[in-house]
């Protein structure tokens, strides 16, 4: 069986400040005997009909070329080719109306509304209705920050032009800047065949609202209370059952937790924390590809 491991074609753009899991994981394919190359997802000169499954690891610039990254998902498909994690989880995963769906399953999710692309702009109103003086928005089809915004009451219109101008392009949503972000952070759950393998949290430097490496966030791990992975494991078992990986990123605020993100498609899997991490990885990896063999 011959392995399409699916990365990008700037490793810069988005890379991690900490260990480049593309390094781990070419190491843990060699420890299993796997046959296996890296792929850039955009490279035409591919040809994908001689791969027997692809591992979609990291195609981080897939927003950035999002009705690129579309059809060649479509051509994936109709060749047949199995995906690690599948193509159609990946495609209601990459963009992030999906949370609407997890919402309407009952699980909380950060307070949010949508802007649908060329829709007028009327952010004063959201200000009123999440009852905040700070919003946030973002492309619904986005990653690492991308056009983000952090909005108060009293610059808001300063950005009114840009944020009409990305309108033009794509969807957005609009959510109440959540305060335990900044105070606290963000908590990341890991799961790689459904099962629990480690958590961390991403915490912002002082005075940024933004957890990501590269605006100087810090990695924390974690050990989750029973109670709180109890709860996140629904959320795993509802939508992510069948996943080789799948990380669920939230708050806790007053014993509840909101959703922020589950990532189904390209997320960094902090598999630097501890060898455990690694060892639950490769051992998914192994129990999956053993299933097309």
């Amino acid at each position: 069986m011959k392995i399409a491991v699916i990365t990008y074609d700037n490793k810069g753009a988005y890379a991690s400040n900490e260990v480049n899991e593309d390094v781990m994981l070419e190491k843990m394919l060699k420890e299993l005997g796997l046959d296996f190359s890296f792929e850039i997802w955009s490279d035409p000169q591919v040809i994908w009909q001689e791969y027997a499954l692809l591992l979609i690891k990291s195609p981080w610039d897939y927003f950035d070329r999002y009705g690129e990254f579309k059809a060649w998902c479509k051509k994936i498909q109709e060749f047949g080719i199995p995906s690690l994690n599948s193509i159609d989880t990946i495609l209601w995963n990459s963009d992030k109306w999906y949370l609407r769906e997890i919402q309407e399953k009952g699980f909380p999710i950060v307070p949010t509304q949508y802007l649908k692309k060329k829709e007028p702009l009327h952010l004063e109103s959201y200000f009123k209705e999440f009852n905040t003086d700070t919003l946030v928005i973002k492309p619904t089809v986005s990653g690492g920050s991308k056009n983000t915004l952090k909005l108060d009451l009293q610059n808001w219109q300063e950005h009114g032009v840009s944020i009409q101008t990305w309108l033009e392009e794509e969807d957005f949503m609009v959510q109440p800047f959540v305060e335990e972000v900044a105070k606290t952070g963000e908590y990341s759950y890991l799961f790689f065949n459904g099962k629990f393998s480690h958590a961390v949290l991403k915490s912002p430097k002082k005075g940024e609202f933004r957890v990501q490496h590269f605006f100087g966030g810090e990695i924390h791990p974690i050990t989750p209370k029973e109670k709180e992975l109890n709860y996140i494991q629904q959320i795993v078992d509802t939508f992510a059952a069948d996943t080789l990986y799948a990380r669920v990123d939230g708050v806790w605020t007053e014993g509840v937790f909101y959703l922020m993100e589950l990532e189904l498609i390209e997320p960094y899997l902090f598999l630097f924390i501890s060898e455990e991490a690694q060892e639950n990885y490769k051992k998914a990896i192994e129990a999956q590809v053993s299933k097309l063999i």
